[in-house]
């Protein structure tokens, strides 16, 4: 009779041959780096490299002994290339950046006497009107009863700025005719989150950008702030007004109705010790910072810190004025390195 092929036998075979030369191989691997090895022990115990003519021993040590600087088998030690500041006095300012819309600083809306139909306006958007002016005619007839038109006038001297509603609609006491702001002084609305709201007060300084203008900032600051919050969206409306410039007055070149960017100061200090952003390094909760020393290793240093602005930190304890210290590269520095600054 024939005997049945045992196709489980010969997988067995197959699995143990691979696991016999993965173990060759191994093995071979573990002797040829004990090879490399010794010969690079060997090396370096070599006459040439003890640079002695009468060689050294084993694990002797090249000569200059084990300075700053140098590795355990007599390698140099690379120095870590960074960039470096000192410390200096300076201005640190906290800023709120938002956004606002330009408007007349004085402007009113102006409604009608008497509910009925809108029959006649006598000036456009940008005409310029006079206090007492008729600027619109309402028509108070219903059916069955006439009457003479209602004459609507602007209660101060400006510029019209907005017509709400067209000739033919019907009007109520309530309507808002037209908008009449006076354009001679500009300010800047806009709404600050609440967290600033205790910063914020009338004379701080702000800077007022424009798209139209983005080379360009104007000098302004805080005129006016609400005494409450907006419930709804939990900000503080206030309005600044812009400084007058060479000629007395705003630049001509902003207009009402333009979208501008206000960086808000909310905090100042002077002449007091700063460092830039990038030296310090923050790890676990502590701000840490290295200076370099006058034998081109460096020191790590705990950083007390007051203001933050968006390129520089107040320094109120850990450095001295005119220290100087790592500004790039100092994460991967530890106390003691060697470093070469570089410009």
């Amino acid at each position: 009779m024939k005997q049945s092929r045992n196709p489980d036998g010969k997988a067995s075979k197959a699995v143990t041959a691979i696991i016999i030369a993965l173990i060759l191989l191994f093995a071979g691997l573990t002797i040829y780096t004990a090879l490399r090895q010794r010969e690079q022990t060997a090396a370096m115990t070599s006459p040439a490299a003890g640079g002695g003519s009468g060689g050294g021993a084993p694990g002797s040590r090249p000569i200059g002994g084990s300075g700053a600087g140098q590795q355990p088998g007599g390698g140099q030690r690379q120095a870590t290339t960074v960039r470096a500041a000192r410390v200096v006095l300076g201005t640190v300012e906290n800023r709120v950046v938002v956004n606002g819309d330009v408007l007349a600083r004085s402007q009113v809306a102006i409604y009608p006497t008497v509910a009925g139909k809108l029959t006649e306006f006598r000036f456009q958007v940008g005409d310029r009107v006079n206090r007492g002016q008729t600027v619109a005619l309402v028509d108070p007839s219903r059916p069955g009863e006439f009457y003479s038109q209602s004459p609507v006038v602007s209660t101060i001297s400006g510029t019209i700025l907005q017509t709400p509603v067209n000739p033919g609609d019907t009007v109520s006491g309530q309507t808002v005719i037209c908008v009449v702001g006076d354009l001679a002084v500009l300010a800047v609305e806009t709404f600050v989150p609440e967290r600033f709201s205790t910063s914020v007060r009338p004379g701080l300084p702000a800077l007022v950008s424009f798209e139209a203008m983005a080379q360009e900032h104007f000098a302004a600051e805080v005129d006016e702030v609400s005494p409450v919050l907006d419930p709804a969206s939990r900000t503080l409306r206030i309005r600044l007004r812009f400084m007058p410039g060479p000629s007395g007055r705003a630049d001509p070149r902003i207009k009402a109705g333009m979208f501008g960017t206000v960086s808000l100061v909310t905090h100042s200090r002077r002449n007091v010790p700063v460092i830039p952003r990038a030296a310090a390094i923050n790890t676990y909760g502590n701000w840490i910072a290295f200076v370099i020393k006058e034998d081109a290793t460096v020191e790590r240093r705990f950083l007390t810190l007051g203001l933050e602005s968006e390129t520089t930190l107040e320094i109120v304890d850990g450095l001295i004025v005119g220290e100087r210290i790592v500004t790039a590269g100092p994460n991967f520095l530890s106390d003691g390195d060697t470093v070469h600054v570089v410009d």
